[in-house]
């Protein structure tokens, strides 16, 4: 063998070795048979300089408390993520969406580099990537079967073992090999995805910009050390002594305000045997969220002591223990009826299932009164019941109610704009401006938190059941609340398990297939037909739409969703939508981030995906409305010098 060879032969020797112990391979996704499977899963991923945290959060659709940091310089961070067993591919699997941001390579090598591996792709396209581009994908992510908390998927890399993945993350060689099938730990691959259990959430909480550590003030000088500390003996008690009487005083003066607060209505019965119910003549009065409605003063009579101390009665027709939590404002008959100018047309806002709607000004307030007849009684306790609990800035707000023997009032805060429905659906000929698409946006991320809220933040926990564009309400500065929460819209879940009811509930086109099959209301319910508002909030049509072209009794009536699905699947991304942009509602002038557009598209798609449990929950609808808006904000941005554009796009605001 000459000189020459032996260079070559060392190479293919080496090569040979690093063989028998690594080699390279494709990441698969973990095997699943259980399709209503759903768990919470992490990733780990090594993010490169450019992948800041905001980018991070852009790629994996989370928010920055799902974003954990691995110590000790490794670099990597773990990503909470839901995970879900994909019904067509019988995987372990989670959505998210990648935005090209350079113009290198195509579309599969880019989201595969980006990702590190972690990213799954049943077909290799060969499409080149353009920048700008929204790619809907999946990402790989793992359950566990019980005898651990969680699986995080982790990426093989050179110099990876399983005994130092093991050290690294605090569990045995023996659970990774269990979880993962290995036979021969020595003969692991590098780039293939492993699933590392683990009992506790992995990492240190993500730091943030401020985090930064105080500078140590100077130490006190040698002589001064005794007198401190004997200072630091006295003083500390002492004050932590008049902090504890502060707040406790407090806390009394609080109690004394909701006493005064829950004492300042009377009952009294009329002489022809009419139930009337009596606000005394306070100067304010307290509503169930603690905001005061003020009145001039001495609009009112100062109430009498005795009249002052006598407790508040609850009607007969509503019984003693309606009230869990708080006690409603109570009204009169004649104050509502001065209020609404003796229930005039003019002032009917419409008509619902339970009764009719009106304007009103009750108290130099403005107000919505819902009027239902004594036979509602059962729906009227029960929305009661639920609006006395619940108090979020994108849900309607109960003020107070009235009753007499014969009828039932409700009084809410008063929407100034109408509703969502109002302004998607032929709104000039009602009256109404379209909305641009950062009040869109805006507005579907409002409904997103209400949702959110009574999804996941109230005890007992709610589903709607009617969620749709007529309910969604909007304020003066087009914020939106969600409105309508009678008995037959609103079911407690029991130990976080669904809710059986006996009646199929909702508005035709919003009712996810699952309800209508079955009966049964989840909160996937809920998010199935807010999918259907996020296709209504693109393409300004309704959920069920006549076919163009078509008129008379023999007019097809299509639901948005079929439609909307059969644009998305000829729209593969954002710079290839031209289906998708024949469906765009045309009030928008084409004046809307492209990419944003497609985004909300495909968290819509998700919304209503005929398996509730690869449907997105209203936490993670509401971290990917956050980011869409975001960048939203930062597109509308630059347009700011075209005043022309600028003033277009705030128009409906």
């Amino acid at each position: 063998m000459n000189q020459n060879q032996a260079p070559i032969l060392i190479f293919l020797q080496t090569i040979f070795i690093l063989g028998s112990s690594y080699t390279y391979a494709y990441p698969t996704p973990l095997n699943c048979t259980d399709t209503r499977r759903l768990c919470t899963s992490f990733l780990a991923f090594k993010p490169t300089p450019e992948q800041t945290s905001p980018v991070i959060q852009s790629m994996f659709d989370v928010l920055p408390n799902d974003i954990t940091i691995e110590g000790n310089g490794r670099g990597y961070v773990f990503i909470r993520k839901n995970c879900s067993c994909s019904q067509t591919f019988k995987n372990y699997l989670t959505n998210t969406t990648f935005t090209v941001r350079k113009n290198n390579g195509s579309v599969y090598d880019v989201v595969i580099d980006a990702y590190s591996g972690l990213a799954f792709f049943p077909n290799k396209f060969t499409r080149e990537a353009r920048r700008g581009a929204v790619v809907s994908l999946k990402l790989m992510c793992g359950c566990s079967s019980g005898l651990w908390n969680y699986l995080m998927s982790y990426v093989m890399r050179d110099g990876d073992s399983i005994g130092s993945l093991a050290s690294r993350f605090g569990v045995s060689m023996d659970s990774i090999e269990s979880v993962n099938g290995i036979n021969n730990p020595d003969n692991v691959t590098v780039g293939a995805l492993y699933y590392i259990p683990l009992n506790s959430v992995p990492g240190e909480p993500y730091p943030k910009e401020n985090d930064i550590p105080p500078t140590p003030a100077p130490a006190p000088p040698a002589d001064n050390v005794e007198v401190n500390q004997v200072n630091h003996k006295h003083h500390m008690p002492y004050w932590w002594i008049i902090g504890s009487l502060g707040i406790g005083l407090t806390l009394i003066g609080l109690i004394g305000l909701a006493c005064v607060c829950l004492r300042s209505s009377s009952y009294s019965k009329d002489s022809d045997g009419t139930h009337k119910f009596h606000i005394l003549r306070t100067t304010s009065f307290c509503c169930p969220s603690g905001r005061y409605i003020c009145c001039k003063p001495g609009d009112w009579n100062e109430p009498n002591r005795e009249a002052r101390e006598r407790p508040t009665n609850i009607p007969k027709v509503i019984g003693n223990d309606v009230f869990d939590v708080e006690k409603p404002v109570v009204f009169t008959y004649e104050e509502i009826r001065s209020s609404t100018d003796n229930f005039s047309d003019s002032n009917l806002l419409g008509h619902g299932s339970y009764g009719s709607v009106y304007y009103g000004l009750l108290r130099e307030q403005e107000v919505a009164i819902k009027r239902m007849t004594a036979t509602k009684t059962k729906e009227f306790i029960a929305e009661m019941k639920i609006l006395c609990r619940v108090h979020h800035a994108n849900l309607v707000e109960l003020i107070g109610y009235a009753a007499t023997e014969d009828e039932l009032f409700l009084i809410y805060e008063y929407a100034q704009k109408s509703s969502l429905k109002s302004h998607l659906h032929d709104p000039l000929n009602k009256g109404n401006t379209s909305l641009s698409w950062i009040t869109r946006v805006q507005i579907a991320l409002d409904a997103a938190r209400g949702l959110e809220y009574i999804h996941e933040h109230t005890k007992p926990h709610y589903v709607h059941r009617d969620i749709k564009t007529s309910n969604i309400l909007l304020d003066s500065a087009f914020r939106a609340k969600i409105s309508d929460f009678g008995l037959a819209k609103l079911v407690a879940k029991t130990n976080d398990a669904e809710a059986s009811v006996t009646r199929v509930v909702g508005s035709f086109g919003y009712v996810a297939p699952e309800y209508l099959k079955d009966g049964l209301a989840t909160s996937k319910s809920d998010i199935y037909a807010f999918g259907v508002v996020l296709f209504e909030i693109i393409s300004g049509k309704e959920a069920i739409t006549r076919t163009e072209g078509t008129t008379g009794k023999n007019s097809e009536r299509r639901s948005l969703v079929s439609i909307m699905l059969a644009a998305l699947r000829n729209s593969p991304d954002s710079l290839s939508m031209s289906s998708l942009k024949d469906h765009v509602d045309p009030c928008l002038m084409d004046l809307y981030p492209h990419d944003c557009l497609f985004k909300v598209s495909i968290l819509a798609k998700q919304c209503i995906d005929d398996d509730p449990i690869l449907r997105p929950d209203m936490k993670q609808v509401v971290i990917s409305l956050s980011q869409i808006l975001l960048s939203s904000v930062e597109w509308e941005a630059t347009l700011a010098g075209n005043s022309q554009v600028f003033s277009g796009l705030v128009q409906g605001r």
